[in-house]
């Protein structure tokens, strides 16, 4: 009896081992998983721009003539540096220059008609000084006196007449010297020429009205940019002047540059196709820093709407709908679901109000397949 007993309960005992090696090795294997500490430290509240904003120069023209004309002389090249009020293009003038030669030999003409008919008044208006003085004395008749006198009055109208014939000429010399300025294109401003569309011998002509086209010369100012950004119409009554912002390039991906907000668009942006809009620029905090970028650029810009400083944060990715958070138990290596309150927040962190502790480690790959509440996990060799 005690012999059946005993092979009984080493049955028994062999059907649990059995058992338990079964469950062991047909249990789920454990999911691995990245996990972030919770921290202290700043947490921002922010909005960005919707699609790529654009680096812009504080000054730019795009010069072209105010009349068609051919290109002469081409006095830049592409790149160069232009200071305010330098010749850039000339186009054909011949005939202006002729006209404005014309106008200063008729004025010279009408100067020396001039000094002629106001000698001549000062002569008449002696004579008839003299007139006076003899009608006084009984030496000539009154009918003589009035003679010398609107010899006098004739002469000083001729005067008055050459002068404004003068005036006439240095009008039109004025007006000859603007057409022919028109024929030039000045640096309006210190700058470096961009692009040029036109070469010594093409014709080029200014656009018609409503029918953009290429400038003649395209001069910026890269000593002075700013970000041109659309912000979502949702976010921009939260967006004020002078907050502070962050602006990051492509073409400089390890570099952020601080900002400003300094102007923000009075009106809304209808594009079709593409969510309504409102400009903002932001200006560089530091203009020698901006030095190295072009116009054109694409550029993102994340403004600072506001700041809470040495408060519990975790990584934004960490945050499941309904403010989630799954939390990594060490004792029994496994994943405990949480609730909790959050204050400020932008894509990079979350500010903890309530719910977690310092040290406390949320999982940051929650979109991992079995990662859920109750899963037992590894650590990634990288996690913290």
């Amino acid at each position: 009896m005690q012999r059946r007993t005993k092979h009984l309960l080493l049955i028994i005992f062999s059907l649990i081992a059995v058992a338990v090696l079964i469950w062991y090795g047909t249990r789920p294997k454990p999911v691995m998983v990245s996990v972030a500490a919770v921290e202290r430290g700043r947490v921002e509240s922010t909005v960005a721009n919707t699609r790529a904003g654009t680096v812009e120069t504080c000054h730019r023209a795009r010069l072209a003539p105010a009349m068609g004309g051919q290109v002469v002389r081409l006095l830049v090249k592409k790149g160069d540096a232009v200071e305010k009020g330098q010749p850039l293009m000339e186009f054909w003038n011949k005939d202006l220059e002729a006209r404005l030669h014309l106008a200063e030999s008729q004025q010279r003409a009408a100067k020396a008609s001039m000094d002629e008919a106001c000698i001549r008044a000062g002569i008449a208006a002696r004579n008839y000084d003299r007139s006076k003085q003899l009608q006084q004395q009984q030496l000539i008749s009154e009918e003589q006196l009035d003679t010398t006198k609107s010899d006098m009055e004739a002469s000083a109208a001729a005067c008055s007449a050459a002068k404004a014939s003068v005036q006439v000429g240095n009008d039109q010399i004025a007006f000859a010297k603007a057409q022919l300025s028109q024929t030039k294109l000045i640096a309006p401003f210190k700058g470096v020429v961009a692009d040029i569309t036109g070469e010594p011998g093409e014709y080029v002509t200014p656009s018609p009205p409503g029918i953009p086209t290429p400038p003649a010369i395209d001069l910026v100012d890269p000593s002075c940019l700013y970000v041109e950004a659309p912000i979502d119409e949702i976010d921009a009554p939260r967006v004020k002047l002078d907050m502070k912002a962050r602006i990051t390039l492509d073409a400089f991906p390890k570099q952020a540059f601080k900002g400003v907000v300094r102007r923000i668009a009075p009106y809304v942006l209808n594009i079709e196709k593409q969510a309504r809009t409102v400009d903002v620029d932001v200006y560089f905090n530091d203009p020698a820093q901006a030095t190295r970028l072009l116009p054109g650029y694409s550029a993102d810009v994340e403004i600072i709407l506001d700041t809470h400083d040495n408060t519990l944060r975790i990584p934004t990715e960490a945050v499941l709908e309904g403010n989630r958070v799954l939390v990594y138990d060490p004792k029994s290596a496994t994943l405990v679901e949480r609730t909790i309150k959050v204050g400020l927040a932008n894509w990079q962190y979350t500010e903890v109000l309530d719910g977690l502790q310092e040290h406390d480690q949320v999982v940051t790959s929650v979109q991992r397949e079995g990662v859920k509440a109750g899963a037992r996990v590894t650590l990634e060799h990288n996690a913290t």
